[in-house]
Order: C-alpha cells, then sequence, then structure tokens
C-alpha cells in the first residue's frame, strides 16, 4: 500500500509540474468549417509530446476543403532553442485518418510526417503558433497519398 502510495504521489507531482497547453486552430474554424483541437504537454525545455483532433464539417461540394473528415495526429516536437516567448520547432507526427475518395470510397489510413512551426507564448500563458508540414498515407491505395499538416493555433499555457 506505501508503494503504491508513493508511486502515486510521484506521478501526481510529475504532472503538475510540466507545461502543458490546450490550442485550436483558428485558420481552419475561419477558412474551412473545420475545428482542431490539440493538447501538448512539454517533457522538457526543448521537447514535448501532443495530440491534435480534427473534425472536418465542410461540405463534400466545397471547392476547398481537406480530403480527411476526421484526423486523429500524435506527434513529438523539438524546440531549437530554450526561449520562454518565442520558439521555432521541429515534429514529427503520424496522422490516423479517415474520409471519403472520389465521393465514393470511403478509407482510414495512416500517415507518417514532418512540421515545421514557430510558437509565441506570452508571459501570462497566451499562446499563438502556426506550422505547416505533410505527411504521407502508408497503408492504404483508396486513401489520398498526401495529408497536410497546417494551422494557425491559439491557446492558453498553463
Amino acid at each position: 500500500m506505501k508503494k503504491t502510495l508513493v508511486i502515486f504521489a510521484v506521478l501526481v507531482n510529475f504532472v503538475t509540474q510540466a507545461q502543458q497547453e490546450i490550442s485550436v486552430d483558428l485558420g481552419d474554424a475561419l477558412v474551412m468549417k473545420t475545428i482542431e483541437v490539440t493538447y501538448e504537454y512539454y517533457l522538457a525545455d526543448q521537447s514535448s509530446i501532443g495530440i491534435s483532433g480534427l473534425f472536418n464539417f465542410e461540405g463534400k461540394n466545397s471547392d476547398f476543403r481537406y480530403n480527411e473528415d476526421n484526423m486523429i495526429t500524435p506527434f513529438f516536437r523539438h524546440y531549437f532553442t530554450t526561449a520562454q516567448n518565442w520558439n521555432y520547432f521541429g515534429e514529427i507526427f503520424i496522422g490516423i485518418n479517415s474520409g471519403e475518395k472520389d465521393s465514393a470510397i470511403k478509407y482510414t489510413d495512416g500517415a507518417l510526417g514532418v512540421s515545421v512551426g514557430t510558437k509565441y507564448v506570452s508571459n501570462g500563458g497566451f499562446m499563438v503558433s502556426v506550422l505547416g508540414g505533410i505527411g504521407r498515407n502508408m497503408f492504404s491505395d483508396n486513401s489520398p497519398a498526401v495529408v497536410p499538416r497546417v494551422g494557425l493555433n491559439i491557446g492558453y499555457r498553463f
């Protein structure tokens, strides 16, 4: 019982001391009726892990929309400096995506990709980031070959 309490106390301390962020992709919401929410957990000053969820509400007949109806994207980010306010990062991601190709063929696939971006965090915790990247679907011939990862995110660091 004592071991369990000690392990629980260490885990709680670990989680509460780390920096975390939650953000929403403002660009997707305004331009394409798409919502993307991101959670990021900092492992150290220059590295973090996170997950994004993208949900596409744009109509199928729209001229400009993502191919993906939804996508879950776990990622790893490496920040190039230890600056607290402005920073640049590189990212490796896996995009688990699904949708319809050519309005008839439903697919689910996984993409491996890379992104680069920049982030500003104010002293009060307000956060703005811009990122762009590309991934390649690897497991299905029915899915689009390329998966974009772009965003203009706003959020909060706590």
